[in-house]
C-alpha cells in the first residue's frame, strides 16, 4: 500500500474518534498524535495513532461511503483490548478467521449480549485472547452461539494488507 497523503486531524475529529471508541468498545485511547492516511492503491481509510495504524473508518451498515464510523484495527484491538462488542472464537476457527473467512456460529464460544445486528465487532480467540479480525455482526450477540450459519462478515483480518502496513 502506497501512501498518497498524511495529515493531522483536527481536534473535533479526534474527539469523534475517542468518543466513538469509548462508547462502542469501552476503549480510552491515550495518544499525542492522530494522522489520517490516504493510499494510492487501497480503499482503506486509516488513522495513525502515535504513528501506528490503530483506527480505521468503516462504511456504515447501509454502505454509504459518506457515513463512515471509526473502529479499531486488529493492531488497535490488540494494543487497546475492547471491553465491549467482542466475539470470541475457539481454536478450530482461528486459521479460518485469520485468513479472512466470515465467522460461523459453530466456531463461536462467546459473544457480548450488547451486540446488535449491524454493529462492528472485534473477533478474538479464546486460548490467548489475541484479536484476529474486525467484522460486522449479521445478528445479535445473544444469537451468535449455535450450530450453523454465518453471523459475522469479515472486514479486516490478521495478514491482510492493512495488518501488514507499516510506515
Amino acid at each position: 500500500m502506497n501512501v498518497k497523503s498524511r495529515h493531522h486531524l483536527r481536534a473535533d475529529a479526534i474527539d469523534d474518534i475517542e468518543d466513538a471508541l469509548a462508547t462502542n468498545l469501552g476503549v480510552e485511547l491515550d495518544a499525542d498524535t492522530y494522522e489520517r492516511v490516504e493510499f494510492d492503491d487501497s480503499d482503506w481509510d486509516v488513522v495513525l495513532v502515535d504513528g501506528d495504524p490503530l483506527v480505521l473508518y468503516v462504511e456504515s451498515e447501509n454502505g454509504d461511503a459518506d457515513e463512515r464510523e471509526p473502529f479499531l484495527t486488529v493492531e488497535g484491538a490488540n494494543a487497546y483490548p475492547p471491553g465491549r462488542h467482542v466475539v470470541t472464537v475457539d481454536a478450530g476457527a482461528v486459521s479460518f478467521v485469520s485468513d479472512g473467512a466470515d465467522v460461523m456460529r459453530p466456531g463461536i464460544v462467546e459473544a457480548d449480549e450488547d451486540i446488535d445486528a449491524g454493529d462492528l465487532v472485534a473477533i478474538n480467540e479464546e486460548s490467548h485472547g489475541k484479536f484476529l479480525a474486525i467484522g460486522r455482526a449479521r445478528t445479535s450477540g445473544d444469537d451468535m452461539v449455535g450450530d450453523s450459519g454465518k453471523v459475522v462478515d469479515s472486514i479486516h483480518h490478521v495478514g491482510d494488507d492493512l495488518f501488514e502496513f507499516t510506515i
